[in-house]
């Protein structure tokens, strides 16, 4: 059977270092506003199941078009975004985007207390077959992060990389049509 899943990354967030929990950071008035264009876009597309990270800013980017669907979201802790040092806090950019281009070139590669590309792909592939089995044949919406939702891809089709990942939008919103366990398609929804 097909199945489709919506990857949704979240919207724009506080990124002020110091001021803001990973998992409570929520959306700026901008990522709200997105929020309600993704709900827009993908309220046609008749999804049936909602599934999201735990971190606030993913939750409230699908939270509307899941009640708009009089459904919940279901949260998947492996959904989380990748851990570069301390799950707690947000590396400032000028030292992020170092490290994720140690760890495209080395997947294994992570700081002590860090995992790294290939442990987060790991776990985040684990939800997606789950997902592909209980669900099959199902549309499936999940809110989630720049890293995981490349990494995600990546598993499927290599051309999903650091590129793709430093040219992505906050929001941004791909189908990834499914036969079975094999991506068969991949459409970008978000303009």
């Amino acid at each position: 059977m097909h199945t489709s899943i919506y990857m949704v990354r979240h919207g724009e967030s506080p990124t002020k270092e110091g001021d803001y929990n990973e998992r409570t950071r929520g959306l700026t008035e901008k990522g709200k506003r997105d929020a309600l264009q993704v709900t827009d876009i993908l309220r046609k597309e008749d999804i049936e199941v909602f599934v999201s990270s735990p971190y606030l800013r993913a939750i409230l980017t699908i939270e509307d078009l899941a009640r708009a669907s009089g459904q919940e979201v279901i949260l998947y802790e492996d959904l989380k975004e990748r851990i570069f040092l301390n799950e707690d806090k947000r590396l400032p950019d000028e030292e992020l985007i170092p490290l994720l281009e140690l760890s495209f070139v080395d997947p294994d590669f992570a700081l002590p207390g860090g995992e790294s590309n290939a442990d987060c792909q790991g776990r985040a592939i684990a939800v997606v077959k789950e997902l592909l089995n209980y669900y099959n044949g199902r549309k499936i919406a999940l809110g989630t992060h720049g890293a995981v939702m490349t990494l995600i891809m990546n598993h499927y089709d290599k051309i999903y990389d650091l590129d793709f990942l430093l040219n992505m939008s906050k929001p941004d919103v791909y189908r990834l049509d499914f036969d079975g366990e094999e991506l068969v398609n991949v459409i970008r929804l978000w303009k």
